[in-house]
């Protein structure tokens, strides 16, 4: 690892740390409204979607919703057995072995 890398990582790790902890050490003394906590309970599962969609319709790149998209046909899949089980490893286990069936069938 060059200087330039470790100059890069610790600059990166300070940046990451003085952004988070001052909401951190805030949030921890004082309570926050409950309309406030409510609507932070979204946030997983929205950062999740906007992670996972794109990934899921685009896997080249390219806006893919064929039945050759092994990304979509697992990912369809392990949502309805996550809907309907609610048992998360479960849903990977089912979702990845979908993935890699669906793309030894069809190539």
């Amino acid at each position: 690892m060059t200087r330039q890398e470790l100059i890069l990582i610790i600059g990166m790790t300070a940046v990451t740390f003085g952004v988070r902890y001052p909401v951190l050490a805030i949030t921890g003394r004082i309570s926050l409204p409950r309309s406030m906590t409510d609507a932070l309970k979204f946030i997983p599962p929205a950062v999740l979607t906007a992670i996972i969609v794109p990934a899921v319709l685009m896997p080249g790149g390219e806006f893919d919703i064929g039945y050759t998209n092994a990304y979509l046909i697992a990912g369809s899949i392990a949502a309805v057995v996550a809907w309907r089980r609610q048992n998360l490893l479960l849903t990977i286990g089912v979702g990845m072995g979908v993935f890699w069936a669906w793309r030894i069938l069809i190539g």
